[in-house]
């Protein structure tokens, strides 16, 4: 099942906040949490938001386990923008433009999380120097002969 959050009008530019959101897709929740926290940049703290506010919905409204779920899509598509302008040299004007954003997350307990298993303590063995030693053929470079002195006619 699908399950989406949106956060409309998030003041970002959705060019930045599309960097963080090609991080976490495909990701299992937990982990996309994880990395969202330790990226330091204004938007994967409103992209973090918005993919809580998914899970939230997922475990009220669906009845699911936030540990079943994965992000199957992230998207920031562009908001409206407030457009200002900034007095200039000589009575001309130049135009600010204030960017917001949408974005939308969309988590899905249909994809199969591939968990790694845990790894097995094996008993280190000692390796024993090997006593062949590879040595490549080196091809053989033909110098060019010496050319005479030039002769003058």
């Amino acid at each position: 099942m699908q399950i989406k959050s949106i956060y409309r009008g998030a003041r970002i530019s959705a060019f930045k906040a599309r960097e963080v959101t090609r991080e976490i897709q495909g990701l299992p929740v937990a982990a996309a949490l994880d990395i969202l926290a330790f990226t330091p940049r204004k938007a994967a703290a409103l992209i973090a938001k918005t993919l809580k506010s998914a899970i939230a919905n997922a475990e009220h409204n669906n009845n699911l386990r936030a540990d079943n779920l994965v992000v199957q899509e992230a998207t920031v598509g562009e908001g409206p923008t407030l457009k200002r302008f900034q007095p200039k040299a000589r009575g001309s004007a130049g135009p600010i433009r204030k960017r917001s954003s949408n974005i939308r997350i969309i988590v899905t307990d249909e994809i199969e999380i591939k968990r790694r298993e845990p790894r097995k303590s094996k008993a280190k063995k000692k390796s024993k120097p090997s006593s062949k030693k590879k040595t490549e053929a080196v091809p053989e470079v033909a110098t060019p002969a010496p050319d005479a002195a030039p002769t003058q006619s």
